[in-house]
């Protein structure tokens, strides 16, 4: 394979970009950065940014130019190869370093069309020159809608002069390296620019210019070399020409490769192209595998619902629950003569503002009064935060680290309106207490006709010592065995009712440790859905941020 075909072969061959690809690429892309945009740090997202926006105005500019840059260092021939291609003094040659300090353009074709394009780049209007004319008949037409750019030196002493080397290099389609025997070698060359270039090796030339200089044999000893070091720079395979800008044949082969790419209209995608794969691969470092479907594990979720539950009193209410119930069994099950003074004391939960009397659908549909649970202690205030801390981590741990202080910011984004959301869950959750057992009702009658049968009895007796104490005659009291009716009535229905109640006291205690700990499981439900909404569901919120982006990447990374 001749030279030309191997250069031929590298600017175009197989390898053509896909514009509708292209263009899906950028617009995932644009989603990785949509969503990315308030988890990750700018640092990481300025080159991408900076690519968007650059693809998005090269491609709505002119399709029909194709920007080549000639680059390279002080005293490499770059302005005389730029004349040389042009066939026209377009750009000052001297003596005098650095010479050129602007860049310089020349269009082939039309200049108008190109206006656009080159306001874009930067290149100032009297910098902008035509090369086709009439005069030239069709000699020219093979690099019609090239824009051929001659830029500064990149090592000039001028600072400002390679600050424009840095800034045009990321706009043009493609570059070429030019050269000159002496230097081919530099280490500011290599280290600071084409090893930046591997991704672009498809829209990369160097020209080993000054050619004439050498001997045929030298001239190949040279060119040996040089690709030798381009593959030390990660360039295998991109062209290496010997030209001279005082031998015009010597131009032939450079100028068959821009002909080629005009030709194809490919430099521009390829550039993109290029330029994606060095983010995407910039990119990659904040992706790794996938997240865990359960993100935020069961006993995890747990810890920190406990840690809530102790924070919101949720013990304490379990314990107010079952005294509560203690205190409304014995009060509707005891002695008819002591309830008066069971009611004197105060009910457990209604003294923590926790409404009972109205089940769950009618503490919905009104306002929630704050509660008089107390505050958390440090402590307690100290294990929620570790917790939080925990769930964070925990989800944190499968995904690059660079994600984890966007989950830990989510987790604690929340943090301040956790007391309240608490205490409304508390407040609001259906402690089982609206409604009184039927047997309560049975055992309370039971008792209230045991009262009044001692009570009748007491009458009886009553009565009986009243007549005796008028002399009147005594009543015939009929007897149970020997003990009189009345005083069996008395007697059986104060021992009866008392021993009621002391027969019942176990079965009150296991209905209250049963109410606590029902009490306890639907607080417990609560405050965990209060923990997955405050603090689980920010921190998922970022996962699904990241498995968008991680698909987002995907689409980037595809060629």
């Amino acid at each position: 394979m001749s030279l030309v075909d191997r250069v031929k072969h590298a600017l175009a061959g197989d390898d053509r970009v896909d514009a509708e690809q292209l263009v899906a690429r950028l617009d995932a892309l644009q989603r990785f950065l949509r969503v990315t945009d308030p988890y990750l740090p700018d640092n990481d997202l300025v080159a991408a940014h900076t690519l968007v926006e650059r693809a998005g105005s090269r491609l709505a500019l002119s399709q029909d130019h194709t920007v080549v840059a000639l680059a390279g260092s002080t005293g490499s021939g770059k302005s005389s190869l730029f004349n040389a291609l042009a066939r026209l003094k377009l750009s000052p040659v001297g003596v005098r370093r650095p010479t050129t300090g602007v860049a310089h353009a020349c269009v082939w074709g039309p200049l108008e069309p190109a206006n656009r394009l080159l306001d874009w780049i930067g290149v100032l209007p009297r910098q902008r020159f035509i090369r086709e004319s009439a005069l030239d008949g069709d000699d020219e037409a093979a690099l019609r809608g090239l824009v051929l750019l001659d830029l500064p030196d990149f090592d000039s002493v001028e600072r400002g002069h390679r600050l424009e080397v840095d800034r045009l290099l990321g706009l043009v389609d493609q570059v070429v390296w030019v050269v000159d025997p002496q230097k081919y070698g530099d280490r500011v060359l290599h280290n600071a620019y084409l090893r930046q270039f591997k991704q672009h090796s498809d829209i990369t030339i160097v020209v080993l210019n000054q050619a004439d200089r050498l001997s045929p044999s030298d001239t190949d000893i040279v060119l040996t070399d040089l690709k030798r070091l381009l593959e030390e720079d990660g360039l295998t395979g991109v062209p290496a020409l010997a030209t001279s800008a005082k031998q015009p044949g010597m131009l032939n082969e450079l100028r068959e490769a821009l002909e080629k790419t005009v030709a194809e209209r490919q430099a521009a995608l390829r550039r993109l192209s290029g330029d994606l794969d060095v983010v995407a691969e910039q990119l990659a470092t904040t992706i790794g595998p996938p997240a865990a479907e359960d993100e935020v594990d069961r006993a995890t979720v747990r810890q920190l619902s406990d840690a809530l539950a102790a924070s919101a009193g949720v013990p304490a209410v379990a314990a107010a629950t079952a005294g509560a119930y203690r205190h409304r069994a014995i009060a509707s099950t005891g002695w008819p003569l002591v309830r008066g003074m069971r009611k004197l004391r105060p009910d457990p939960l209604k003294r923590l503002h926790l409404s009972t009397d109205k089940p769950d659908a009618a503490l919905e549909a009104e306002p929630v009064a704050r509660t008089s649970l107390p505050e958390p202690d440090a402590a307690q205030k100290s294990a929620v935060g570790l917790s939080v801390r925990a769930v964070a981590a925990r989800a944190a741990a499968p995904i690059p680290p660079v994600w984890a202080p966007a989950l830990n910011t989510a987790s604690r984004s929340r943090l301040g309106d956790l007391p309240d959301a608490l205490d409304r869950a508390v407040a609001k959750t259906d402690l089982g207490m609206s409604r009184k057992p039927l047997w309560w009702g049975v055992v309370g009658l039971l008792q209230w006709v045991l009262t009044l049968t001692a009570v009748a009895g007491l009458g009886w007796l009553i009565a009986g010592y009243a007549v005796r104490v008028l002399g009147l005659p005594a009543f015939d009291n009929p007897k149970v065995g020997e003990v009189p009716l009345p005083t069996l009535l008395l007697l059986g229905g104060l021992l009866v009712g008392a021993l009621l109640a002391l027969l019942l006291r176990p079965i009150v205690n296991y209905g209250a440790r049963r109410a606590g700990r029902r009490a306890e499981q639907r607080l417990r439900g609560a405050v965990t859905e209060v923990a997955r909404e405050y603090v689980v569901a920010p921190v998922r919120e970022v996962l699904n941020g990241y498995a968008q982006a991680r698909e987002a990447l995907t689409v980037v990374r595809s060629e």
